[in-house]
């Protein structure tokens, strides 16, 4: 039997691969114009505002650069923003103007408006500049900084390269991380000001997050996807602990999505068809709590309608046995261990992603063309 271990990307990883022969969806959802048809090939579990200026978008993609000539830059930014973004300079501190912001909204790149913190991940560090705990998946650059006759880790955006600051490792907050970022770096949206309100945030636990995390990375309108943990008792559990079953925690995915571009319809049909839910705590050869079917729904809206497409599926009997996904309150979230994160996308050729992850991709695009990212 295969282990994920053979991949030698992490030695911790313990988890089986296997094949299940396909179950055929049966047509469903009565209410759509075109019934979708989808055919389910379980490939067991792992072991997954922007504010442009003018031209807003909530598309988080760093694949789409944004570049300019320096003369390009010093048109487009202030001096002072030209100096911090283009040329790495420091702002004075205690003189930002976000620096004491405690607004609800998004912070932006002031060069690109790539979206990069949340006001959730901000706090006061006390230390001159805004601080934050954590960056928005896929938004920074992380480069040794070896200037000034110290060692530091400079922080840019990943879309356009612009100097943000810096980032230590002395957060006070579980993360253990500290964003000290010059305010002429970012520009501020407030909460009524940006397309927030089409946002909404889903976590999701399907087995493997690295499966699950791959394919809705290519689902249009989905902002972001973060690896991590959900639905256990343990505060900031490590992957070796969640491993052994006892946390309480499902490996997860979370979520944030663009309702105006993919419904909440579309990202539960792309959570059933890509893996068997209806195994009880199990994905293929990989068993315990840790690789169940869950859903941790928000709000009323994210229950009815996650209840609604289990008993249509069950109805319609697309599936031999019943759906024992879990439908329950989301409590809390714990973002994966790095190595976790965008780990297809990096490891492309090695074993797992190729015998496991691959087909289920395969299957997505050919289910979901229509739906795809461009």
């Amino acid at each position: 039997m295969f282990k994920k271990s053979l991949n030698s990307f992490h030695p911790t990883h313990n988890k089986s691969l296997s094949h299940q022969s396909p179950t055929k969806m049966k047509p469903y959802f009565q209410n759509l114009a075109a019934l979708l048809l989808i055919q389910i090939t379980t490939l067991s579990a792992c072991s997954q505002q922007a504010g442009l200026t003018e031209n807003a978008t909530i598309m988080n993609d760093s694949t789409k650069k944004v570049e300019h000539t320096n003369l390009e830059w010093q048109k487009l930014l202030t001096p002072a923003q030209f100096n911090v973004l283009r040329q790495k300079g420091t702002e004075k501190p205690f003189t930002g103007k976000l620096l004491f912001n405690k607004e609800k909204g998004l912070y932006t790149c002031a060069a690109c408006g790539a979206v990069l913190f949340a006001d959730t991940m901000k706090f006061d560090s006390q230390c001159g500049w805004p601080s934050f705990d954590n960056a928005l998946p896929n938004s920074i650059i992380k480069t040794d900084d070896n200037s000034l006759g110290m060692h530091r880790i400079e922080v840019t955006c990943a879309r356009c390269g612009s100097h943000l600051g810096h980032l230590f490792n002395d957060g006070p907050t579980p993360t253990g991380q500290r964003y000290c970022i010059n305010s002429l770096s970012l520009n501020f949206l407030k909460q009524q000001e940006n397309p927030s309100a089409a946002l909404d945030t889903i976590t999701l636990a399907g087995g493997c997050f690295w499966c699950t995390e791959a394919i809705y990375q290519l689902l249009n309108g989905v902002i972001s996807v973060t690896p991590g943990y959900a639905g256990g008792t343990l505060s900031n559990p490590t992957y070796e602990q969640v491993s052994t079953g006892t946390t309480g925690h499902a490996e997860s995915v979370q979520i944030v999505f663009d309702k105006t571009k993919v419904s909440l319809d579309d990202i539960f049909k792309v959570f059933f068809s890509q893996h068997d839910p209806t195994t009880l705590n199990r994905q293929g050869n990989d068993a315990g709590t840790q690789y169940r079917s869950a859903i941790f729904y928000r709000n009323t809206a994210q229950q009815q309608a996650a209840k609604q497409i289990i008993n249509d599926l069950n109805k319609a009997k697309i599936y031999k046995n019943p759906i024992v996904t879990e439908v329950t309150p989301f409590t809390n979230f714990y973002k994966a261990e790095n190595y976790h994160e965008n780990y297809y996308n990096l490891h492309k050729n090695a074993p797992y992603c190729q015998i496991v992850i691959q087909p289920k991709i395969d299957k997505f695009e050919k289910l979901f063309k229509d739906k795809m990212k461009k």
